[in-house]
C-alpha cells in the first residue's frame, strides 16, 4: 500500500483554516452585538398610564416621557390604559416581551391591590421590575369651614368628642384619599364614617356643600379650594411643609412623629427587560425626572421627585406594602 504524505496532513490544516475563519466572522460579530445593545432603544418606547388622562399621573408621566425621550434618543409616548383600579394596564404591560414597553407604578397597583383583591392578573412582585421612584404627590386632610376645628390637633379632639358622627369622602373603596383617612384614623385612634364616590369631582362637590365634614385629597387638585378658602387645610401628608402652603404644619410637626402620606408614582418595567437595557433606562429616567423641566413641571403640581435605583425603588415597595397590609385589614378595605 502506497502512503501519500500530502492526503491526511492536509485535513488538519484545512480544519485549522476553517476554524479560525470562523473565529474571526465571530470576532468580527461581536462589535455589532455590542451595538445593538448600545442602541437600545431601537423604537419608540410605550410608557403605559394605569388611569384616565388627568390628575397627578399624568404630569409626573408626561413631565418624565419628554425629557426621557431626549435622553434615550428615541420618544416615549404616554399610553393611557384606565380600568379595574390599574389591573387591566398592569395584567397588560406583564406580558409585554418586547422590551420598549413600561408602565406608571403606583401606590395602588403596586402596595393597595395585592390585599384588597381576593385574585390578581399580575403579581406586583415578580411580573414587574422597578425602574426608579419618579415622584411623591402629598395628601392634604382638608375640612369644610364650618368645622369648628383651626388645626389637626382640634379636628382629632372634636372627632373624638363625636365617634361616628363625622364623615369623611373619597373618590372610591381604596383610592389614595380613602387610605390616608384610614391612616390617620388609626394613627390618632379616631372613628368617622366613610362615604366613598365614583371621582374625585362629585366629593369635592359635597365637601364644599358641607354634606361632608373632611377628605383626604392629592395636593394638585385642592390646593386652588384651599387658597379661595372654601376648604381649610389641617395638615399636608408631606414630610416638609409644601411652599404653596407655608403656614400649613404637616401631620408629622402635630404630634404624629414619622407620618407620611404621599400617593408615590415610579417607573416599572416587565419582568422580561434584560438587566443590560434596564440598567440603561434606569440611568437614564433618573436623570429625566431631576432635569430642570421636569423639576419644574411636577413642582408646580406640588410633587416632590425622587429619581431613585431600582434597589432603592424596590425597597421602598417592600415598606409600603407592609404598611397597608396592615392599615387594609384593620379597616377591612374592600373594592367597589
Amino acid at each position: 500500500m502506497t502512503h501519500d504524505p500530502l492526503a491526511h496532513p492536509a485535513l488538519p490544516t484545512r480544519r485549522r483554516l476553517l476554524q479560525g475563519a470562523a473565529a474571526s466572522v465571530a470576532a468580527g460579530a461581536l462589535p455589532h452585538l455590542a451595538f445593538a445593545q448600545d442602541n437600545w432603544p431601537s423604537r419608540q418606547v410605550r410608557f403605559v398610564v394605569p388611569f384616565a388622562p388627568g390628575g397627578s399621573s399624568e404630569i409626573v408621566a408626561r413631565s418624565t416621557a419628554a425629557e426621557l425621550g431626549k435622553t434615550l434618543g428615541q420618544s416615549v409616548y404616554v399610553d393611557n390604559k384606565p380600568g379595574a383600579a390599574g389591573n387591566i394596564a398592569m395584567q397588560d404591560v406583564a406580558r409585554a416581551d418586547d422590551q420598549h414597553t413600561l408602565i406608571l407604578g403606583h401606590i395602588g397597583t403596586l402596595a393597595v391591590n395585592p390585599y384588597i383583591f381576593a385574585k390578581l392578573p399580575y403579581d406586583p412582585n415578580k411580573d414587574f421590575k422597578p425602574v426608579s421612584l419618579l415622584a411623591k404627590v402629598p395628601s392634604l386632610y382638608v375640612i369644610h369651614p364650618d368645622v369648628p376645628a383651626k388645626n389637626l390637633k382640634e379636628f382629632v379632639a372634636y372627632a373624638k368628642s363625636r365617634p361616628g358622627r363625622l364623615s369623611y369622602g373619597s373618590a372610591g373603596n381604596g383610592s389614595a384619599g380613602h387610605l390616608a383617612m384610614e391612616y390617620l384614623k388609626m394613627s390618632a385612634d379616631i372613628f368617622m364614617l366613610h362615604v366613598p364616590y365614583k371621582g374625585t369631582g362629585p366629593m369635592l362637590t359635597d365637601l364644599m356643600a358641607g354634606r361632608l365634614e373632611a377628605s383626604a385629597i392629592g395636593a394638585a387638585a385642592v390646593i386652588p379650594f384651599i387658597k379661595s378658602g372654601k376648604l381649610r387645610c389641617i395638615g399636608t401628608g408631606s414630610t416638609r411643609r409644601l411652599p404653596q402652603l407655608p403656614d400649613v404644619p404637616t401631620v408629622a410637626e402635630q404630634g404624629f412623629p414619622g407620618f407620611e402620606m404621599t400617593q408615590w408614582y415610579g417607573m416599572m418595567a416587565p419582568a422580561s427587560m434584560t438587566p443590560a437595557h434596564l440598567a440603561k433606562l434606569s440611568a437614564e429616567t433618573m436623570k429625566a425626572a431631576k432635569s430642570p423641566p421636569a423639576l419644574e413641571r411636577m413642582s408646580a403640581d406640588a410633587a416632590e421627585v425622587v429619581g431613585g435605583t431600582p434597589e432603592q425603588f424596590a425597597q421602598f415597595i417592600a415598606a409600603e406594602q407592609a404598611r397597608w397590609q396592615k392599615v387594609i385589614a384593620r379597616a377591612n378595605i374592600k373594592p367597589d
